[in-house]
Formats: structure tokens, C-alpha cells, sequence
């Protein structure tokens, strides 16, 4: 393995330091530089130069500057990494979580699975940094699976950050009995009442859709509720386009004397979008910078974008691009170029859609959308030049992956899977829920449909009995539920009775009797 190799061409003076005191002096010096880490590789170069090998806690301050500068900063944490092997730091907890903490932040969750196998004396640091940055890394399962190996593990003490990090990755998956376990689990360690604690579970409440669950974790901590938790709460109410509480709940964030941030707003935003609301939006926009100092973002015209779309406003929507004084991101153009395509305006999608294109040509669900678009209006020829663009620019369709909770433990599927353990359970419940549907009026002439990634989640949730009769059914998909699913589900809630919760990349959908609450617009 080559030495490493700094080349800074910043000069830096580098104190003298007693050897008694230098390990703990280099530390200092490198962590007070945590926020530039071109100085912080200076420094630790000056370092190698004396007789004396650095430390856990060396590299570590060293790792944590890196990982504040990434992702310019790959190499220098790699070749860290490198160090630390050869002079068998690697493995000592200290070091080995700091590099934990690194790949996670580099966005190679992989890689730091890896490290955190090699450690030996794993304790609650450890294992709190691989949770959270699996989480952080949309690997939820893994996440859980690391949360339940720690607690298996006697010699290991559950912390909030360990907490906190399953309490996302279970909101992630909208798995509803893993956050009712992870909360008992925080109860019996007597951490639930700890803030950042509860702020996460309110987070994960509220996206498995269950609002009420979310308000009592809430008012049982109003007490020392700070801004960060009323917003999470906020976002609970937005998540379901529950305007009302959203803007009851502002109000009492006012009257609590709390000074509401840009995230205050984007919840109140976010809920106006949500439910169709443009005026309201655009109140909320005006009053945000008038009223309470707060300059509106990209993300808070996005929610204005939004509820103009949903209604069809979209000639508003599209004067809204060409006046708002930030400049418009790739996720405002998908906004409205999907409000474009529920309305069928082929001529404004075909526009937006080339906009949001040269923001982002590898956006796979521009070419989809456009492509489905194009196809429903009868023009084929449009439609395999979409598809022909995105085989040009070597971008391919993200797979379609739906989880569903059965019994505490989560389980993927994708489009046509035949790899689970109770496929010919699901296969029949599907053919079962066809026929069925089929009586309503619902069919379908392509068998492809059927095999959807959210239709056999649901099949084997009803399969495997995962709630008693009258219970919902929950369901997460990665992607954009398509139309097809959409309208198969509102016929399924009226055959199996029962509450249909699907949360997709957009929105929540409850099908109920026959209806969905996002009236046909997602």
C-alpha cells in the first residue's frame, strides 16, 4: 500500500507541541478544523512526521472533517481508510465507527456494513452509527435488522441516536407494528420522553398514516415540545392534506410564542397542496415574507405549483414559473409536469417536460410519464421517440418495489416476483381478487397489470391474514402508483371491505368503498 499523498499548496504553520501532550493536542487542532478539511489533511500530514502513530481519536476528528466536505473529499477519507487497516485501527470501535459514519455520509451504505462486520467490541456507538446511516441511505430493512441485532446484543445499551435512526427507517417503510415495537423498546429504556426520541416518532407514526398515534406521542410531550416537534407534527397533518389541523396547529405554534421557520410554513404549504387549495397557498406565500420575515424557497413555491396544478390551473402554474423569484429546480418542473399529464395537456407536458429534461436528462419518470402520455392520446410515434431518447441517454426505468408489514416483519415485492416463499398463495388471491372485481364492472385485458408490485403486497397481506377483518391494509411503493393499480384498488376496497392505505412516492391513497382520497389526482 503507497503512502499517503497530500498535495495543498496552502501554506499552514504547525505549533510546536511537547510529546507527552501531542496526541491530544493534534485531536484539538484537527477537530477545530472540522469544517475545512483540506487544513485538517494539512495537519494530520504534519502529524505522521513526528515518531509517534496517531491515534483512534486522531483519525477519527480527521474522518469527521472529511465527511463534512464530501463528496470532494472521497479520496482523502479512502485513504484514511487505508491508514487505519495498516496500522490495525480499523477494528477498534472508536475508529471503526468514525469510518462508519464516513461511507454512510458518502452515500456507500455497503461500505459501511462492511467496516462495522470487521469490529471487533461493537458497542452503542457502533452500532447507532451503522443504523442511521443505513436509514439515512433508504436501506430500511437493513436498518431495522441492525436496530434488532443491538438489542440482542446484552453488552449493548440502546441510545437515542440508535432510537432515532429505526424510528426513521420504519417510517420509511410505513411499518406500522416495527414503530409500535421500537416505541415499547423506548419506553422500557426510558428514553421516550427524550425530545429528539419523540420527535422521531412522531415522524413514524404519522407516515404509516396513523395521525391519531402520532397527536397522543405529541401532546404527551407538549410540555417540552420545542419548534422541531411541532413541525414534525405539522408534517404529519400535511402528509394527509388535513389543511384545518395544519393551520389550527400554526396558530398554537404562534401562541405559544415560538417563532415558526421556513419548515413551519412548508407544512401549512404542503397541506394546501396536498388538498387542492391555490388560494390558501398563495396567502400563506404572502404572509410568510410580509408578515413573519420568513423569504419563501424553491420548495414553498413548489407547494403553491402543486395546489395550482391539482386544480387545472396549470396556465396559473406555468406564469408562476415565469414570476417567482427563485429559479425553478428540476423537482418544480416534474411537479407540474405530472399535473400536465392528470390533465391530459399534452402540448404544456411536451413543453415542461423538455425543461425538466435539461435540468435532469438521466429523470427516468420524465421519459415514463411523457411516454404514457403521449400513448393514451393515440400518438405512437411521440411515444417510441420517448422511449428511444431514453435508451440514448442510457437511462433506465427504476424498478417498481412495494413493501407491506405482515406480523412485524417487513417483505418486498417487485412487478411480477415469483421468489417469495407463498407465491402460489398470492398468485391465487390475485386470480381470486380478479374474478371478484370482475363482477363490479373492473377488467382487464393486459395480464401484466396484475402482477404489479403493490397488487401482490396486497394479495399477500390478504393471503396471510395480516389484520383482522376491518383493518387496513398498508402498503409503500417506491414509484408513482400507476392508473391501472389505482382504479383496480378502488373496486378491491369494495370487495374485501376494508381500508386500502397505499403511500407512494407522491401522496397517501385510502381507498375506501370504492373511492380514494386523492380524488384522482397523485
Amino acid at each position: 500500500m503507497g503512502r499517503l499523498v497530500a498535495d495543498y499548496s496552502i501554506p499552514f504553520s504547525v505549533p510546536r507541541l511537547s510529546f507527552t501532550s501531542a496526541a491530544a493536542s493534534w485531536t484539538a487542532l484537527i477537530s477545530a478544523r472540522s469544517d475545512d478539511h483540506a487544513a485538517a489533511f494539512r495537519l494530520f500530514i504534519s502529524m505522521l512526521r513526528r515518531p509517534k502513530p496517531p491515534s483512534q481519536a486522531n483519525l477519527s476528528a480527521l474522518l469527521k472533517s472529511v465527511s463534512s466536505c464530501l463528496p470532494s473529499s472521497l479520496f482523502s477519507g479512502l485513504q484514511i481508510h487505508a491508514l487505519a487497516i495498516k496500522l490495525s485501527l480499523s477494528r477498534l470501535p472508536f475508529a471503526g465507527s468514525a469510518l462508519v459514519h464516513f461511507y454512510s455520509k458518502a452515500r456507500l451504505p455497503r461500505d459501511a456494513h462492511n467496516v462495522f462486520e470487521e469490529i471487533s467490541n461493537r458497542d452503542e456507538v457502533c452500532y447507532g452509527a451503522l443504523i442511521v446511516g443505513l436509514a439515512q441511505n433508504q436501506c430500511a430493512t437493513s436498518s431495522l435488522r441492525a436496530f434488532a441485532a443491538m438489542r440482542s446484543d446484552v453488552d449493548v445499551s440502546t441510545t437515542t441516536y440508535s432510537l432515532s435512526g429505526a424510528f426513521r427507517a420504519a417510517a420509511h417503510l410505513a411499518a406500522l407494528e416495527q414503530s409500535r415495537i421500537i416505541h415499547a423498546h423506548a419506553v422500557v429504556a426510558g428514553l421516550d420522553t427524550n425530545a429528539v426520541v419523540g420527535t422521531a416518532l412522531i415522524d413514524a407514526y404519522g407516515k404509516s398514516g396513523i395521525t391519531g398515534d402520532a397527536r397522543r406521542v405529541f401532546d404527551g410531550m407538549l410540555a417540552d415540545a420545542n419548534l422541531v416537534m411541532w413541525n414534525a407534527m405539522l408534517g404529519v397533518y400535511a402528509q394527509q392534506g388535513n389543511t384545518e389541523r395544519s393551520v389550527e396547529l400554526f396558530n398554537e405554534i404562534l401562541r405559544r410564542d415560538f417563532q415558526p421557520d421556513e419548515y413551519s410554513f412548508l407544512g401549512v404549504l404542503t397541506a394546501c397542496s396536498n388538498a387542492g387549495l391555490p388560494d390558501e397557498a398563495k396567502r400563506w406565500i404572502d404572509c410568510m415574507n410580509t408578515r413573519f420575515g420568513v423569504v419563501p424557497g424553491i420548495e414553498h413555491y413548489t407547494c403553491l405549483l402543486g395546489a395550482l396544478a391539482r386544480v387545472g390551473c396549470l396556465v396559473d402554474a406555468e406564469q408562476l414559473a415565469l414570476t417567482m423569484p427563485c429559479e425553478p429546480d428540476a423537482a418544480f418542473w416534474r411537479t407540474l409536469l405530472s399535473g400536465a399529464v392528470v390533465h391530459g395537456a399534452t402540448d404544456v407536458a411536451a413543453a415542461v417536460g423538455q425543461r425538466l429534461l435539461e435540468l435532469d436528462p438521466k429523470d427516468d419518470s420524465a421519459y415514463v410519464m411523457l411516454a404514457n402520455l403521449y400513448s393514451s392520446v393515440g400518438k405512437m410515434d411521440k411515444t417510441a421517440e420517448m422511449w428511444k431518447n431514453m435508451r440514448d441517454h442510457g437511462v433506465k426505468k427504476e424498478g417498481g418495489r412495494s413493501w407491506i408489514e405482515v406480523r412485524g416483519e417487513v417483505h418486498a415485492f417487485i412487478a411480477g416476483d415469483r421468489k417469495h416463499d407463498r407465491m402460489a398463495d398470492i398468485y391465487a388471491k390475485i386470480t381470486e381478487l380478479m374474478e371478484e372485481v370482475g363482477k363490479l364492472g373492473y377488467n382487464e385485458m393486459d395480464e401484466r397489470l396484475w402482477y404489479h408490485s403493490e397488487r401482490l403486497a396486497v394479495a399477500f397481506g390478504l393471503a396471510s391474514g395480516s389484520a383482522p377483518k376491518g383493518k387496513p391494509l398498508r402498503v409503500v411503493k417506491n414509484l408513482r402508483i400507476c392508473s391501472d393499480c389505482h382504479e383496480y384498488f378502488k373496486y378491491v376496497s369494495r370487495v374485501i371491505e376494508r381500508e386500502i392505505v397505499v403511500r407512494d412516492a407522491n401522496r397517501y391513497h385510502t381507498f375506501q368503498d370504492g373511492c380514494c382520497t386523492c380524488k384522482d389526482y397523485w
